[in-house]
């Protein structure tokens, strides 16, 4: 797996940067030994950069894939909704205990919206940018499903690292076209101070899984993405995507053990229609309405060509009744 450098940050990244979120709590729910295999696997193949998330609940499992793995040889990316300084420090000090390190690669403001978000999240910035000049933070950035976010960023000279979504057919962006996110990293990695970006949903949630090279060709032949990470939760996962890296065919056995696996976001019986994950989704892709076929009561409905299987609802729902599968 080719490594490249991440700009002015110094690290060197595989390409393919693991995203952990689909082994946590909130999709597959694999213990931290099942998904630390799985993170040690792909280290052995190449990959060094695993993302990961104060929300996904993926610290256990890095920290027991750090127990093979060299830490200075792998680097670590998370984010957190901290808004202030009280906030930010909560945040850095559970990722440190949670990953048992005395640093993090970087550190990264979670799903920001616009200029307007990023000014009311400056207090967090500002410590985690104390923190980097510490040495406790290699390197500070934002992730967004936003074209504006991503401008904003551009403008923003302190941020060293953009995590747009960004896929084939543009799904997930929120305010605009796959053009126009190209554009804005366009915009973030040219300034003149420069800045890296690492891609994220680029099968946009399961919805490109037929036509997966296409899906990564897309991405990796532009020069504008420096890495790519891809949500994981089988060997055959990872082994499928490291020879789509590659430019290798996947091979036809592999290919038929992955089309027996398909996701999808179940809400079980038991949801009350509270509404909370509807408010959450940044898709529009629940809505809460009476089901004759539960008594027409009111339940969350899932419309499957919107949803990118984030999961993020799951973690605001009261009743644990709904499940990335």
């Amino acid at each position: 797996m080719k490594r490249v450098a991440l700009g002015r940050t110094g690290l060197q990244v595989s390409r393919m940067a693991f995203g952990s979120l689909t082994m946590g709590p909130l999709q597959r729910d694999l213990s931290p030994q099942a998904g630390g295999d799985l993170l040690v696997y792909a280290y052995e193949r190449g990959v060094n950069f695993v993302d990961t998330a104060e929300l996904y609940g993926t610290y256990p499992h890095i920290r027991q894939a750090l127990k093979a793995i060299p830490r200075e040889d792998y680097v670590i990316s998370t984010k957190s909704y901290a808004y202030d300084t009280k906030t930010a420090e909560a945040s850095l000090t559970l990722a440190l205990e949670a990953l048992g390190t005395d640093y993090l690669d970087l550190f990264m403001l979670h799903e920001q919206e616009s200029a307007h978000t990023l000014r009311g999240h400056r207090e967090a910035l500002d410590y985690f940018l104390e923190q980097k000049s510490k040495g406790i933070i290699k390197a500070v950035g934002l992730s967004t499903h936003f074209v504006a976010a991503a401008l904003a960023a551009a403008k923003t000279p302190e941020l060293d690292v953009l995590h747009p979504i960004i896929n084939l057919k543009g799904t997930g962006i929120q305010d605009g076209t796959a053009e126009d996110m190209l554009k804005a990293i366009h915009a973030f990695k040219t300034r003149p101070q420069g800045g890296s970006v690492f891609a994220m949903k680029p099968l946009a949630g399961g919805h490109l899984i037929k036509t997966p090279k296409e899906a990564f060709d897309f991405l990796l032949n532009n020069p504008d993405l420096d890495a790519i990470a891809v949500g994981m939760q089988s060997f055959e996962e990872i082994d499928a995507n490291l020879a789509l890296f590659d430019s290798k065919p996947i091979p036809p056995e592999l290919q038929n053990k992955l089309n027996q696996t398909k996701r999808r976001l179940m809400v079980h019986d038991w949801c009350t229609g509270c509404g909370n994950c509807e408010r959450r989704c940044q898709q529009q892709a629940i809505k809460v309405i009476a089901d004759p076929g539960h008594d027409n009561k009111p339940r969350a409905v899932v419309d499957h060509q919107k949803c990118v299987l984030c999961g993020y609802c799951s973690a605001v729902c009261p009743e644990f009744c709904l499940k990335v599968i």
